[in-house]
């Protein structure tokens, strides 16, 4: 067990931590959460020892074994695998004692170095260091390829892999899934589930620490405040507390209203069933979660870009890819306003050359690309920080586009990402990899984009940073096209999944939990925590084999249960899709009748009536929505219960 007893940590003469009390149980998956410059990472050195506290009592075990995830880059001459293996320095000492004996032809002492081998599970080390690269999203041939070849991100993914590698009762990893892709962090999910000892992981990806953490530690006002259960939990019990307090009310009540008229908004997008209960529920999910916010220091959203009334990006018969080597082939891919892509697929596979493609920044090897007349591409990919001229200050930055602006208008603008007084006048260059995100974004929803293209945006961002932005996300009304690791912000700002796989770029009909199941299958990559982990088996094949189990007359009476359920199903499916032409109709109606209120004329005396008429119009018509919404989503629950069922 884990104490510490009134502990005081300072960074110079900032305050971190001041009487703070924590402890941790054998066996407890904890995520340790706060806003950046809080103290977690600092509280990682003091368990690792690299630190004193200034004042308190913290008490660890002497035999438990410590692992944790080294932040700086990787720097080795050695290969992949053996760079991983150095992770269990055990089994290192004993093989350079083999090679001794060996060398010695001492079979007495070689014979009880094997042994030691064998108890340190050492004969499979080199498959389990296999498997944990795998996992993170090494191919077989780059296992024997130098530390040192790799760029920044993967040598991090090095870091990681060794942590896993190394025997340990208490793991601290620090910010694990900054540099991977969905389909690493899915597969680094499934393992810290498994892992048995103790687990402390800082982390800004909510679904991650959802699936992983059975406990939160939330590092505010100099204090570690331990919570029961995972981050929505956590979320939800700090809602309820801060929407007590009458002072946040009025800002809570605003925000509640915001994201009512987002779910409307959305509601109205039928074409989606499954994608749009996902959504709609999530909302709703959101909105009660709302107050745990309240204190964010981020307050920002996109304003208005330029109408487009066509295509503002379009890719026909495209060739894409680099160096006149195809990565996906025959692509066609159209962005109108209002379009929101989520891009799913595995890692390598060509999710970001197709963004670069998008943007111009690649040419095409074949095809045609096409902008519309008023397209403002807004592009984030975490190369562009590296960009950022690091002498200049967040508010340099924001003049040199906008040198007409007051600086007034600028430094309100860059409150609202937390950049006030004096910070927004330092050079960047002593900014964290959060801020100069921070910076980055800022640049771009300054330029009212019509059209967002961001590559893993969420990056070195902290949860309320995250929030902020997936908020943000949520009531822009430009084109959205996202890859990202964070499954919240996918669920909750894209309309449709597009996966990119196979050298081929085609819509996936499903959710985040179909695209978990299709990677499984795709992968089929064990997680590595045991040795002799088979593959798991096939859900879809697991269900054969059961069906193929069952005698004659238990398969007859299943078909007839199925039968009987598609029978019942269909009317409910049929009633879905009209409600969906009925909602598409209006929407149109709806359409045109702003487009004529939108006109300065109609507002003339002369034209009053007209107005009027409009007007009356406008209002029928979006009640006609609302109720035709309401039926179709009480037809949605309908057939979920079915396929619960």
């Amino acid at each position: 067990m884990i104490t510490l007893t009134d502990i005081e940590l300072r960074r110079g003469t900032k305050v971190l931590l001041q009487d703070a009390e924590l402890v941790v149980h054998p066996g407890q998956h904890i995520g340790i959460i706060g806003a950046n410059g809080s103290g977690k990472s600092s509280l990682f050195k003091l368990l690792m020892g690299k630190i004193s506290a200034d004042a308190g009592e913290l008490f660890i075990p002497q035999d438990w074994r410590v692992a944790h995830m080294a932040q700086e880059l990787a720097n080795s001459e050695s290969s992949v695998v053996d760079f991983v293996l150095d992770g269990d320095p055990q089994i290192r000492q004993i093989e350079r004692a083999i090679e001794k004996a060996l060398a010695d032809e001492d079979h007495d002492r070689l014979a009880l170095e094997y042994e030691k081998l064998d108890n340190a599970n050492g004969f499979d080390a080199h498959y389990r260091a296999e498997q944990l690269l795998h996992g993170l999203g090494f191919d077989q041939s780059e296992l024997d390829r130098r530390v040192n070849s790799f760029s920044g991100g993967w040598r991090i993914r090095l870091n990681l892999a060794q942590a896993l590698m190394s025997p340990s009762d208490l793991m601290l990893l620090d910010e694990p899934t900054n540099h991977l892709d969905l389909d690493a962090t899915l597969w680094l999910e499934q393992w810290l589930k498994n892992y048995t000892g103790t687990l402390l992981i800082i982390s800004h990806d909510r679904d991650f620490i959802d699936n992983v953490v059975d406990r939160i530690v939330h590092v505010e006002h100099c204090k570690t405040n331990a919570y029961k259960g995972n981050y929505s939990t956590f979320e939800r019990v700090r809602a309820e507390r801060l929407a007590l307090q009458q002072a946040s009310f009025e800002k809570q009540q605003k925000r509640r209203k915001e994201v009512e008229e987002f779910i409307t908004r959305f509601k109205a997008k039928a074409s989606k069933a499954k994608q749009a209960q996902s959504r709609v529920k999530e909302l709703a999910r959101m909105e009660d979660i709302a107050p745990a916010h309240i204190d964010s220091p981020f307050y920002f959203s996109f304003a208005q870009g330029k109408k487009a009334h066509s295509a503002l990006a379009n890719i026909s018969q495209g060739n894409l890819g680099y160096d006149k080597k195809t990565i996906l082939s025959n692509v066609n891919f159209d962005l109108h306003p209002g379009t929101r892509i989520g891009l799913l697929g595995p890692n390598g596979a060509g999710k970001s050359t197709l963004i670069s493609s998008l943007t111009g920044d690649l040419n095409l090897l074949k095809g045609e690309r096409v902008y519309g007349e008023n397209v403002k591409i807004g592009y984030f990919a975490q190369h562009q920080l590296e960009v950022l001229d690091l002498q200049a200050s967040a508010f340099l930055h924001l003049q040199r586009i906008s040198p007409k602006s007051t600086d007034q208008e600028l430094r309100n603008f860059l409150g609202g990402f937390d950049f006030h007084g004096d910070k927004a006048l330092e050079p960047i260059k002593s900014f964290s990899g959060g801020e100069k995100a921070r910076v980055a974004l800022a640049l771009i929803v300054w330029q009212k984009p019509n059209l967002l293209l961001l590559d893993e945006p969420t990056n070195h961002l902290d949860l309320e940073m995250r929030h902020a932005l997936t908020l943000a996300l949520q009531s822009y009304e430009g084109a959205l096209v996202v890859i990202s690791h964070d499954r919240h912000l996918l669920r909750n700002t894209v309309d449709e999944f597009y996966l990119v796989a196979d050298g081929a770029v085609k819509e996936f009909e499903g959710d985040l939990k179909d695209y978990q199941l299709w990677l499984k299958n795709f992968n089929r990559v064990p997680t590595g925590n045991d040795p002799k982990e088979e593959t798991k088996a096939d859900p879809v094949i697991e269900e054969v084999t059961v069906v193929e189990s069952l005698s004659s007359a238990e398969k007859k009476l299943l078909r007839q249960q199925s039968a009987e359920a598609r029978k019942n199903l269909a009317p409910l499916t049929k009633k879905s899709s009209q409600l969906e032409k009925v909602i598409e109709k209006l929407q149109g109606q709806l359409k045109e009748i702003e487009i004529h209120l939108s006109d300065t004329d109609i507002y003339l005396d002369e034209n009053k009536k007209t107005l009027k008429q409009q007007l009356e119009l406008q209002a029928e018509i979006k009640k006609s929505i609302s109720d035709n919404e309401e039926q179709w989503f009480d037809l949605q629950q309908q057939v979920e219960q079915f396929n619960l069922g």
